[in-house]
């Protein structure tokens, strides 16, 4: 089972937006999806709450069970998932860093303001000193919708601490909307741009981690 983890040590970032419509999008794909809420917080178990499709499976790790992360993964892989979606806390803690030691790609949501890539840099920090330099990539969100010279800098950013995903996700209703209605945004708007953009992404990141393993 490959594992995917949303991390990043600032709040507001969508990070649990994208986890929701990540891990949809790759069950629609022919992944067998379970996504793991590991915030306290619990947005992402609140949405799949929300739910009333079967797949992705959802569910939420408390602080009890967070050591165990490690065998609660290799158990749902044996189990028959594919794949595994992380939702991080958004603060440096233990269930964080075991998160991205577990994960075959850890992926960093960032909007494009100075704040948001100043705030990378303690996530970036963590990932390389557990020796993770080539399993994180940056996932530009929630950009003005064109081709804004602000998005262009924030790119050249972050791409100069490592790799930038593709796409950049555009700031659309349709994410929100979609997350408040307990759906993927390629369920809820499956023909619209976001959805799109989503599908571009899951496809990115699963060829990033067959790269990384061969």
């Amino acid at each position: 089972m490959r594992t995917i983890t949303l991390v990043t040590q600032k709040g507001g970032a969508g990070k649990t937006t994208v986890a929701a419509s990540l891990a949809v999008a790759a069950a629609e794909a022919g992944e067998r999806v379970v996504a793991l809420d590991l915030d306290p917080q619990g947005s992402l178990a609140a949405w799949g709450d929300n739910r009333a499709e079967d797949a992705p499976a959802v569910d939420r790790l408390g602080p009890d069970r967070l050591a165990d992360l490690p065998q609660i993964l290799a158990a749902l892989g044996e189990q028959g998932f594919t794949l595994a979606v992380l939702d991080t806390a958004g603060v440096a803690s233990t269930s964080g860093n075991l998160a991205m030691q577990a994960a075959d790609l850890a992926l960093i949501p960032a909007r494009p303001s100075r704040l948001d890539l100043q705030a990378t840099m303690p996530t970036i920090e963590t990932l390389m000193r557990l020796g993770m330099r080539d399993r994180f990539a940056f996932v530009l969100n929630q950009c003005p919708a064109g081709r804004s010279a602000r998005t262009v800098e924030a790119a050249s950013g972050l791409g100069m601490f490592g790799v930038l995903a593709e796409p950049s996700l555009t700031q659309r209703a349709d994410h929100q909307d979609a997350l408040a209605a307990g759906k993927g945004v390629t369920e809820y708007a499956p023909e619209g741009k976001a959805a799109d953009e989503l599908r571009a992404l899951w496809a990115w990141a699963d060829r990033k981690m067959k790269a990384n393993k061969a």
